[in-house]
């Protein structure tokens, strides 16, 4: 089975709530099954706070992202621990691709690779002063995911 088409068979096993019909409405154009009631859902879409427009590869990607999300916080703290946004972001991009550049890290949260503010190089800074300054290493300036 080629990666897309297990992508899309995993999408088609989600249960999502959400409180908007029109959200719903594009929720079921996509494959998704949608649940009217959100204690049996797999995902809350109102939690995720997605930011319109979105493309339909980034809707999917966010959803993704959201229901890999717990394991790999899990994993990496040992616990599911709620942080802010762009902190949960930089973690799970590095979980998922260690090894990467600051530019190609400012690409994965969404960020242009250009852009002179240094919101990024700040939010590990934070996470390192919260949780060590070995959860996120910088080997020759490539980042990933330490120890705590």
């Amino acid at each position: 089975m080629r990666f897309m088409d297990y992508r899309k068979s995993m999408l088609e096993n989600i249960k999502i709530y959400s409180s908007d019909k029109f959200w719903n409405q594009i929720f079921t154009d996509l494959g998704l099954c949608v649940s009217d009631k959100s204690d049996v859902a797999d995902i809350i879409f109102d939690d995720i706070h997605i930011n319109t427009p979105i493309s339909v590869n980034d809707l999917k990607n966010a959803i993704f992202t959201w229901v890999d999300s717990p394991e790999i916080i899990k994993q990496v703290f040992s616990d599911v621990i709620v942080l802010p946004k762009l902190q949960h972001k930089i973690i799970i991009n590095l979980y998922k691709k260690p090894d990467i550049t600051i530019n190609e890290l400012k690409l994965l949260v969404g960020l242009s690779p250009d852009i002179t503010t240094h919101v990024v190089e700040n939010t590990i800074y934070q996470l390192r002063k919260k949780f060590g300054h070995d959860i996120i290493q910088n080997i020759n300036g490539k980042y990933r995911i330490g120890h705590i």
